[in-house]
């Protein structure tokens, strides 16, 4: 059963169609799930006392029911180390049209995968794992399952992954902890069935995998339609 919180929050975000990133990394915050530390800014010296509540380095992102697609309007600027550089990021995104605000969020470090879903007409909610970043358009290097997850479908899903050897420390890279990633796509799955009447599809792109936590560094989630 969905939260009052998540409600009220996909309540808020309807007439859009869809819900932000920093309400979408709320929701998933709210059931357990790692996301880095973030807030909204809608002015330079409110970024600059959030980026250093948070400490550098720092991740600047627009905030817009306008842009679906952050990176296609260059509305993302990573590796952020000081005040000036903050100062340039805030210029540079807010004059993108819509601007409502800019996310400011730690720098999460590892693996790049991608956890999505998706409501199919005829399955229901289906689970996709792959490998993320903007990769994943390229390689198409993903697994499906329908959802409700068990631990088998997750074991099937990673061992289907063509690149899955990183996953495990390929040519002395660090590993993921598998466990970690199991709980996440197995709660993901969980969220996503009490989510199924509300939700079109949810894209987690990139979880940042370590050997010790993952944590959803991105979110988006796609509202079904009235009606």
């Amino acid at each position: 059963m969905l939260k009052k919180e998540v409600k009220d929050i996909l309540a808020k975000h309807e007439k859009y169609g869809w819900v932000t990133e920093p309400d979408a990394l709320q929701i998933f915050s709210l059931y357990g799930f790692r996301t880095p530390r973030f807030d909204v800014a809608t002015d330079v010296a409110q970024a600059a006392a959030i980026a250093k509540e948070i400490g550098y380095p720092v991740v600047a992102k627009i905030v817009s029911h306008d842009v679906v697609h952050k990176s296609d309007v260059k509305g993302v600027v990573v590796g952020i180390k000081d005040d000036k550089t903050l100062e340039e990021a805030f210029r540079h995104i807010s004059r993108i049209e819509g601007f409502d605000g800019m996310l400011i969020a730690e720098m999460v470090k590892g693996l790049e995968l991608i956890i999505g879903a998706k409501n199919d007409l005829q399955f229901g909610p289906m689970i996709l794992l792959g490998m993320g970043g903007v990769g994943v358009e390229i390689y198409k290097d993903v697994s499906l399952r329908m959802a409700p997850l068990t631990g088998r479908d997750v074991e099937g899903m990673i061992d289907g992954l063509v690149a899955g050897k990183l996953l495990s420390g390929y040519r002395g890279g660090a590993s993921v902890n598998m466990d970690e990633l199991k709980k996440t796509l197995i709660g993901f799955s969980g969220l996503m069935m009490d989510m199924r009447h509300l939700v079109e599809s949810i894209d987690l792109n990139p979880v940042m995998c370590t050997e010790k936590v993952c944590t959803i560094a991105d979110a988006r989630i796609m509202l079904k339609k009235a009606g």
